[in-house]
């Protein structure tokens, strides 16, 4: 079995943080920002805390168009089982050049694209969108009918909110 090496941490520390800490890789290593107030068992802590969440994150990166099909199956079983003959995608598979919209769907051809921006959003995000893209299957418009298969999904309206905020967010500009 191979060992997996733990990255190069680098801990900076800052009077001016106060609850918040944060990680990010900078090439080979980690950098984590922590408050200055912490004791070194806080920092261990947090620092093994965060590397767990980085490599969380970095294993949704990683999720392939395979585990994409496979995760769009089982969403189908769970909230379409009784349009299963028509909601089969031929594929499902993840793309680098959607920047006006999270998904989308030919019907006619029965592909489904998904956004490569949301691989970092959390899973219900995600299972929301390749649910509103799967529904398209069924009803390619966006009407009553295509909305009551969507909204099958329970958390489809925090989704859809979440997903608002991600694009509300992107047209502000931020002042320090």
């Amino acid at each position: 079995m191979a060992r997996v090496r733990k990255p190069v941490v680098e801990v900076r520390r800052s009077q001016r943080r106060r609850r918040t800490v944060s990680a990010y890789r900078d090439g080979e290593r980690v950098v984590v920002l922590i408050p200055d107030r912490f004791s070194r068992a806080e920092e261990t802590e947090w620092v093994e805390r965060m590397l767990a969440r980085l490599e969380a994150r970095e294993e949704r990166l990683r999720c392939t168009d395979a585990e994409l099909l496979a995760r769009a199956r089982r969403l189908i079983n769970r909230y379409l089982a009784d349009h299963a003959d028509r909601a089969v995608p031929a594929s499902v598979r993840w793309v680098t050049n959607q920047n006006g919209r999270w998904g989308s769907c030919t019907p006619d051809d029965a592909t489904i694209r998904i956004s490569h921006r949301i691989q970092e959003m959390p899973d219900w995000v995600i299972d929301y969108v390749l649910l509103h893209e799967l529904a398209h299957l069924i009803v390619p418009s966006h009407n009553t009918r295509f909305w009551d298969l969507v909204n099958r999904f329970p958390k489809a309206e925090r989704a859809r909110g979440y997903l608002e905020g991600v694009s509300a967010a992107g047209t502000l500009v931020m002042a320090e």
